[in-house]
C-alpha cells in the first residue's frame, strides 16, 4: 500500500488503500468548486409557533467562504446576543459553499429582518423546543470539482479499486468504500495540533494544553503567524501572560481569549490553565477531546490496514453496528451494537455486504468497551502507545466523554465525470464522515502543499 504524506501521518493516517496513481489537481480553486448541503434530520414547528414552548428559531443558511464558528459569532453579533445562543449540527469547511441549519435561542423572526451578512443567505425554517446539537443531521451531500488534474483518466481505475475495497455488491455499480478516517479538518488543516491539545487535556496537563494551542508553531502556517507563536512561547516560558497576549495578533481570537484569561487569573496553577481553556466556545472545548479520540481512532484503522484485516466485513472479536436509511442515505447507528463471535462471523458478514451493518472501532471514553480477538488487540495496543485508557476521559465540564464507536468503512454511491476543465464528483456521506477522505484516494496530493 502507498504511504501517506507526513501531514497525514501526523494525524494517524498511515497509508492509501488504492495503488493507482492519483489524478492530481487542485481542490477548492474557488469556493463554488466545493458544495455541501446537509441531509437534514431535524423537525421544526412553523415559525409562528408559541415561542414559550418553542424558544429556538431554526434557520437555514447558505454560506460562501465562511468558517462555521466565525459565522456563528458574526450572526450573534448582528443579533446582539451571546454566541452561546447559536447552535448547529455540524461544522463545515470554510473554503466552500455550504447549506446548513442553525438554531437561535430566544430570537424572533422579526429580529432577522435587518440582519445582512456578506456572502450569506439566511432563511427561516421554523421553531423548535430545543437547540440543534452535533449529530442532529443525517449526513451531507457533496458536489465537488477538482481543477487542473494531471491524470484525469485514472479516476475510473481508482473507483474500481475502491469498489473492491468497500465490498460493493454487484447490483450497486457506482458504490465505493474508503476507511472512515477523520480528515485533516478535524485536527486543523494548516496546523494539525488540536489532538495534541486534547491528549494533554485527557492527561490533565492543563498548562501543556494551553501552551500547545497558543504557542506551538507549525511549519505550514504563514511566517508571520509562526513568528507570533514563537514570541508567545518565549513569554510563556517567562510566565509573562501579558507578553503572551501582546504577541498574538487579533486574528488569533481563540488564542487571545486564553491568554487574556491567564492575564485575568494569574496563571498560577492547574485550575487557572483549565479556566483559560474554558475561555473558548464550548464546542471548541469538546473538539479538543474529540480530536484526541479521533487520532486514536485513525491509528487503530491504520493498524487494521497494516495487518490486512478487512473493512467491509467482520472477523471474530469485532464489534458491529447496524444501520438505518434516512432520505436514501445509509447511516450507521452506533447505539445498536453486536459483538461478533466465531459462530456469527458469516451471518454478520452478509449483513455488512448488504449495508445493514458496519464493522466499528472505538472513539474511546469512559463507557467504551473494547473488542476481542485481533481487533481488540489492535485497539489496546494503540491506546497503550498513547498512554490512554477509558477512565482518563472522566473529566470536568465539556472535557468529559463517555465515548462511542464509529464505523471503520464509509460506503457511498459516487458519480465521477471527466470534463474539459475539471473532474467532478457527486456523492453523499453520513454525518461525521469526510469528503476529503474520499477525494484523497483519487487525488493523492500532499495536503501540506494544496
Amino acid at each position: 500500500m502507498r504511504e501517506a504524506y507526513p501531514v497525514e501521518r501526523a494525524v494517524g493516517i498511515e497509508r492509501f488503500v488504492t495503488d493507482a496513481e492519483g489524478i492530481g489537481g487542485r481542490l477548492r480553486a474557488e469556493n463554488a468548486d466545493f458544495r455541501v448541503r446537509e441531509v437534514e434530520r431535524f423537525d421544526a414547528e412553523p415559525a409562528d409557533a408559541d415561542p414559550g414552548a418553542y424558544p429556538h428559531l431554526v434557520v437555514r443558511a447558505t454560506l460562501r467562504g465562511w468558517d462555521t464558528n466565525d459565522f456563528a459569532r458574526r450572526l450573534s453579533d448582528a443579533l446582539g446576543i451571546s454566541r452561546e445562543r447559536v447552535s448547529w449540527a455540524g461544522t463545515k469547511d470554510k473554503h466552500a459553499v455550504t447549506t446548513q441549519l442553525f438554531s437561535l435561542r430566544k430570537v424572533d423572526p422579526a429580529d432577522l429582518s435587518d440582519v445582512e451578512i456578506r456572502d450569506a443567505d439566511v432563511d427561516i425554517v421554523g421553531r423548535s423546543g430545543r437547540g440543534l446539537e452535533f449529530g442532529d443531521l443525517a449526513g451531507n451531500a457533496f458536489e465537488i470539482a477538482v481543477r487542473d488534474a494531471d491524470r484525469p483518466e485514472n479516476a475510473d481505475e481508482i473507483r474500481e479499486q475502491l469498489a473492491e475495497f468497500g465490498g460493493a455488491p454487484d447490483d450497486e455499480p457506482t458504490a465505493v468504500g474508503v476507511p472512515d478516517f477523520f480528515g485533516q479538518q478535524r485536527f486543523g488543516s494548516r496546523r494539525p495540533v488540536t489532538h495534541e491539545v486534547g491528549l494533554r487535556v485527557v492527561r490533565e496537563d492543563w498548562e501543556g494544553a494551553v501552551r500547545a494551542y497558543v504557542a506551538d508553531a507549525y511549519e505550514t502556517e504563514p511566517e508571520g503567524t509562526r513568528e507570533a507563536r514563537r514570541e508567545a512561547a518565549d513569554a510563556f516560558e517567562q510566565r509573562d501572560w501579558q507578553g503572551v497576549l501582546d504577541a498574538l495578533p487579533r486574528r488569533l481570537g481563540f488564542e487571545r481569549a486564553m491568554a487574556n484569561r491567564l492575564v485575568e487569573n494569574g496563571g498560577d496553577g492547574p485550575e487557572d490553565f483549565r479556566a483559560a481553556l474554558e475561555a473558548v466556545p464550548s464546542n471548541l472545548q469538546r473538539l479538543f477531546v474529540n480530536a484526541a479520540q479521533s487520532y486514536a481512532f485513525n491509528r487503530i484503522l491504520s493498524e487494521r490496514l497494516a495487518r490486512g484485516l478487512p473493512f467491509d466485513r467482520p472477523v471474530e472479536g469485532d464489534v458491529v453496528c447496524f444501520s438505518e436509511r434516512v432520505d436514501g442515505l445509509t447511516v450507521p447507528d452506533t447505539d445498536r451494537l453486536q459483538e461478533v463471535t466465531q459462530n456469527r462471523v458469516e451471518t454478520v458478514a452478509r449483513h455488512c455486504e448488504r449495508g445493514r451493518a458496519f464493522v466499528t472501532a472505538p472513539l474511546v471514553g469512559t463507557e467504551t468497551e473494547l473488542g476481542d480477538g485481533e481487533p481488540g488487540e489492535i485497539e489496546r495496543e494503540v491506546l497503550d502507545e498513547l498512554d490512554l485508557e477509558p477512565a482518563d476521559f472522566d473529566l470536568p465540564g465539556e472535557f468529559g466523554s463517555t465515548g462511542t464507536r464509529r464505523a471503520v468503512l464509509v460506503r457511498t454511491d459516487l458519480d465521477v465525470a471527466v470534463e474539459d476543465d475539471a473532474v467532478t464528483f457527486a456523492f453523499a456521506l453520513p454525518k461525521g464522515s469526510y469528503a476529503t477522505v474520499v477525494l484523497r484516494e483519487f487525488m493523492k496530493t500532499d495536503p501540506a502543499k494544496v
